[in-house]
């Protein structure tokens, strides 16, 4: 008998459906050894850690021991990354398999062929992954436990820095102040509505108006601010009134729209968000579901998708084929490629050898499992395999007409765009409009019906949303598929971050702070470069070309050196605001400070008299509409997040996440919020939603 370690229980229930006889399948439950959570656990010298088996862990990792005993060998299949390579180290050190025969196995799927294939070519432990697993570890401790002490000394208690995450909240903070700064400019286009000379009635049925814009005046191209102000576009605009309109040039050609690369981590989490509105941590764990195994009733567990951390966009030649013979079987020969599209690998560090995430059978669409799988996985697995399936089918074919329309010497262009061939767009749908430009020959003239000046405002860059953020980390080569998720629920969580009422990223005012402070005395901590530096040395780790002790030391020590230097030359900072309020306990003014999770009132008197209280609540001044009596008001939870509520709670116990409108639902009398696009019912109960309330008199 031969016992398989794999992370998950749900990853041990599918791969127990496919072993043969002989194979026992248990769960680690994660990880079994970190370090520890109250002490630095590095040996500051050698840089050797001093792994600890969590409380938390102990039991399983007895229970381990136990049926290993039992056992003529331990086949430990762990996720096929640097992670998963850890996850299996540690447990032939927690579990003492040193001196037992111990394989090591890794899939990109988990399906029956896959385990199968997996079983004939066990490996050794690739203690090369494990070393740069361990080397982020450290690095990351080391910052975050030498860093956090001197924000609370500096600033105040409660704080913490990250290696990666202080990069996020950095170019967060940098983009906010770019906002801040942005002075709008202003500047006008010049459209014109024409239609084609037409005599006979029935002809002028069937004249579209279509519409051109101003791009040349004297044969010069005119750049975005050529038109500054109204009296520049009314100046312009009645100067045409009295022009011909005569079509001057027409250009006709096909153009074509290539298919999107079947999905990595970052593009998976920036796609879902945008589609489907969900988060990066929310995105993975769906995607995790689909990879570890779904019940698909009398056919049993099976993964759905491959492994969901990778930046590769590798596909098994199997694939391929599956891909091909569906499009060829279910959506048409002529969907299909004659010999597959392959896409190569940008990115410099991409991990081992991943495949992109792709279903693991193509010919399993979406609506053949749906009663097995909820919602939001079904969503996903959706997205995944349209995305994939899209890549290997023809491209899009649209015809496209350019008309420049001379008026004296302005000159103005008509774009207009048709769909010959659907292609890839069959399967994976996107966004783009038609517009039919009337059929016309070089030099016909032509009526002006309508004149549209235009003002427009330069807009300031948008804040990051999730996947703009995830986009920006992945160019600048800042974390790894991994650590995407977890480094925005950290900042996040740390209420350094948080989201606007469009799932926009903001910084707190705590962000700007620790970001200053860091900024200011601590520049290669938050400098992207140097960052980005850190992870092409652990790829090289991981590659075996250097020591993982050499990149820990060639940071640590001068680190270690400035931060003492710091602690030393930098002064605390001293956030109190006065009040005219009295300490209730000792008589003492209250004043205002800043903690974790914002702005509370404390007693000037501490730490003698530690009375502190949170500060009055906002009032939206308006009523509440549950009770009639209080006003909406602006409160936090514990950790910091806001919420609105009714003034006299506990009284009342109104309290929504959106902001509420002031006005009752029309089907229900429940009060109405503001969600993202539209005005809503705060009833889960009530599925009314509209887009404007008309007032009562």
């Amino acid at each position: 008998m031969k016992l398989i370690i794999v992370e998950s229980p749900t990853k041990a229930k599918t791969i127990s459906g496919f072993v043969p006889k002989g194979f026992k399948v248990l769960s680690s439950y994660g990880h079994v050894r970190d370090l520890p959570k109250s002490a630095l656990g590095i040996d500051e010298e050698s840089f050797e850690p001093k792994y600890v088996i969590p409380t938390a862990a102990r039991k399983k990792v007895n229970v381990l021991k136990k049926e290993v005993e039992k056992m003529d060998g331990v086949i430990l299949a762990t996720d096929e990354d640097r992670e998963g390579e850890a996850i299996a180290w540690h447990l032939t050190e927690a579990l003492s398999l040193r001196n037992l025969k111990v394989d090591r196995i890794v899939f990109h799927e988990i399906t029956k062929s896959a385990i199968d294939e997996a079983l004939k070519n066990p490996r050794d432990i690739d203690l090369k992954l494990v070393d740069a697993q361990q080397a982020r570890r450290i690095l990351d401790r080391l910052v975050g436990y030498k860093l956090s002490p001197f924000l609370w000394k500096k600033l105040y208690r409660g704080l913490s820095a990250g290696r990666v995450q202080s990069v996020a909240v950095r170019l967060i903070v940098e983009r906010e102040r770019e906002i801040q700064a942005f002075k709008p400019e202003e500047y006008w286009t010049i459209g014109a509505f024409l239609k084609k000379l037409s005599l006979q009635e029935e002809a002028k049925l069937l004249n579209p108006e279509f519409e051109a814009f101003l791009i040349k005046k004297d044969g010069e191209a005119l750049d975005k601010f050529a038109i500054k102000n109204r009296n520049d576009a009314e100046k312009i605009a009645k100067d045409l009134e009295s022009k011909e309109w005569v079509t001057s040039s027409i250009e006709k050609k096909e153009t074509i729209k290539n298919p999107s690369a079947p999905f990595t981590t970052s593009t998976l989490q920036q796609e879902a968000f945008r589609r489907l509105g969900f988060s990066a941590k929310q995105t993975m764990l769906l995607a995790q579901q689909l990879y570890e195994g779904v019940e698909l009733g009398e056919k049993g567990a099976s993964g759905l998708i491959t492994y969901m951390r990778t930046d590769s966009l590798n596909v098994a030649e199997s694939a391929l084929a599956d891909a091909k013979a569906y499009l060829e079987t279910e959506i048409g020969k002529n969907y299909a490629l004659a010999s597959p599209r392959r896409f190569k690998t940008k990115s410099k560090g991409a991990q081992e050898a991943h495949e992109a995430i792709r279903p693991t059978d193509p010919a399993r669409s979406p609506d053949s499992i749906k009663n097995f799988l909820d919602k939001r996985q079904l969503k996903l697995y959706e997205l995944i395999w349209r995305r994939f399936v899209a890549s290997q089918m023809p491209q899009a074919v649209f015809d496209s007409t350019s008309i420049d329309i001379k008026a004296g010497e302005y000159t103005f262009r008509a774009n207009g765009q048709t769909m010959k061939f659907d292609g890839f767009l069959k399967i994976y749908p996107i966004k783009f409009s038609e517009a039919v430009l009337p059929e016309l020959s070089q030099g016909e003239k032509l009526n002006l019906e309508k004149l549209n000046p235009t003002q427009h405002f330069t807009e300031p860059p948008p804040r990051y949303t999730e996947a703009s953020l995830i986009k920006i980390l992945e160019k600048n080569g800042i974390g790894r598929p991994s650590t995407y998720a977890p480094i925005i629920s950290t900042i996040q969580s740390r209420n350094y971050v948080q989201r606007d009422d469009k799932k926009r990223l903001a910084p707190t005012e705590v962000g700007f702070l620790v970001n200053d402070m860091l900024v200011e005395n601590f520049p290669e901590v938050v400098d992207i470069q140097f960052t980005a530096k850190m992870e092409e040395e652990l790829d090289e780790v991981a590659a075996g070309g250097i020591q993982w002790k050499n990149v820990i030391k060639d940071f640590y020590e001068p680190f270690s050196k400035h931060l003492s230097d710091k602690y030393e030359s930098v002064e605390k900072r001293d956030f109190q605001e006065t009040t005219d309020e009295k300490c209730d306990k000792c008589g003492k003014p209250m004043v205002i400070k800043r903690g974790r999770f914002g702005r509370f009132m404390a007693c000037s008197g501490f730490p003698e008299c530690k009375n502190a209280k949170p500060l009055p609540p906002v009032s939206l001044n308006m009523k509440c509409l549950k009770c009639r009596e209080g006003e909406i008001v602006e409160r936090s939870t514990k950790r910091g997040k806001m919420f609105y509520g009714c003034s006299l709670w506990p009284k009342c116990d109104f309290a929504s996440w959106l902001k509420p409108t002031g006005e009752l639902c029309p089907e229900c009398s429940s009060p109405l919020v503001q969600a993202k696009n539209s005005i809503k019912c705060s009833s889960k109960s009530c599925a009314f939603e509209g887009k404007e309330i008309e007032k009562k008199e």
